[in-house]
């Protein structure tokens, strides 16, 4: 058994990788194809009666580690300079009215629809209201540059925005000055110990001479994360400041405390963190897609009485996505196909607490709305080849 397993694995990683490689030519998300390939092989597994443990547990930890090193990757290769803030403003403001757009609305029409409090809905809508970065940023690397760093601030973004809301609806009991003053107070305590930890852990990733450090590093940020989470805190955030502090040192080289870090063995120490978390990111991701798509029913695919909710959400996703761009001067193609739901969705639909979830918004609206945003995506990545940087956006 445990060699059987060892092999099935294998193959599967490597069929992951092909998919991954392949991307550029075929453009289709890698994500997408690892579900199709999970879903395939639980019916092989069901035709050769071949026993497997429950699964389930397993899910909410790679998506938790799968969203950790994700953010990181994806920080680490972000510029953060002059010449990218009015790209950064924009996807900030992108992503973050687009999450508070689609909630709040899709919230109180359901809401009014089905007579439940709006606070119960938001639960269960935000995590269908965040981009997947997860699905996103692999699928638009070969894009022109422009675009791949506006989905890669704008999908990183929406998922740190959409986490903080949906923990702050689903954390408080009601929602009022209080509870506004927590998560202020929260907040600040989060950039503190942000700001500290990424000194830290910056000084013993510069002092360290010994082989087995990356990875140790990377151990402490997941671990940083969990306690903040387990106190309330938005650890995203600090993910979000340490990636952008080691990839972005040289915009800091006027700083006499920077210049301590500053020196050619540790960029080329940040280089080595870059390539062992894009590795081990790779890993985890396929993992999680390959599990979700192996843990997916059939009945929730072509469940027809949620599809009505479904092709709703999906519509005002992209009628909401359409007037942000126009608002803010980015160009429909290929931006307005990519915004796919995955990873983040799935994991903050699997911790809505038992006395906020609906019975109308469950597993097969989230598997379809997941499913129609990504063939979208792959429609337009088909129909719109790689174009040059359009000056007047940039």
């Amino acid at each position: 058994m445990t060699t059987t397993i060892i092999i099935i694995l294998s193959v599967l990683v490597l069929f992951s990788y092909l998919f991954e490689i392949s991307a550029s030519k075929t453009k289709f998300p890698s994500a997408i194809l690892l579900l199709l390939l999970g879903f395939l092989v639980k019916i092989i597994i069901e035709k050769v009666n071949l026993q497997l443990p429950n699964l389930n547990p397993i899910l909410p930890v790679l998506g938790t580690l799968g969203l950790i090193l994700i953010v990181l990757e994806g920080s680490l290769e972000l510029e953060l300079n002059r010449e990218k803030f009015s790209l950064i403003k924009k996807s900030f403001f992108i992503a973050g009215l687009s999450v508070f757009i689609l909630s709040f609305s899709t919230a109180y029409i359901l809401g009014a629809v089905h007579k439940i409090n709006i606070k119960t809905i938001l639960s269960n809508v935000i995590p269908l209201s965040i981009i997947s970065s997860a699905i996103a940023v692999p699928s638009v690397k070969y894009l022109n540059k422009y675009y791949k760093e506006f989905i890669t601030y704008e999908s990183s973004l929406s998922d740190i925005i959409g986490v903080i809301l949906f923990n702050f609806i689903t954390l408080n009991d009601s929602i009022g000055t209080q509870s506004f003053g927590i998560f202020f107070l929260q907040l600040i305590a989060m950039l503190i110990i942000s700001f500290t930890a990424t000194i830290i852990l910056s000084r013993l990733l510069y002092k360290i001479k010994d082989n087995v450090k990356y990875l140790p590093i990377i151990i402490m940020i997941v671990l940083i994360y969990a306690i903040s989470k387990h106190f309330h805190l938005p650890g995203l955030i600090f993910i979000l400041i340490f990636g952008l502090f080691l990839g972005n040192l040289d915009e800091f080289k006027n700083h006499k405390f920077i210049n301590f870090f500053h020196t050619v063995s540790f960029n080329s120490e940040i280089a080595k963190l870059k390539e062992i978390t894009s590795e081990i990111t790779f890993l985890i991701r396929s993992l999680f897609f390959l599990l979700f798509g192996f843990l997916i029913e059939i009945k929730d695919i072509i469940n027809i009485q949620s599809l009505i909710y479904s092709t709703s959400i999906t519509l005002l996703i992209f009628t909401v996505r359409f007037v942000l761009l126009k608002r803010f001067s980015i160009r429909f193609s290929p931006t307005i196909y990519i915004a796919p739901r995955g990873l983040i969705t799935i994991l903050l639909f699997l911790t809505i607490p038992v006395t906020s979830q609906v019975g109308f918004i469950g597993k097969p609206v989230v598997i379809q709305v997941i499913i129609f945003t990504s063939i979208i995506m792959v429609w337009g990545m088909i129909k719109n080849k790689k174009t040059e940087t359009p000056t007047n956006n940039s």
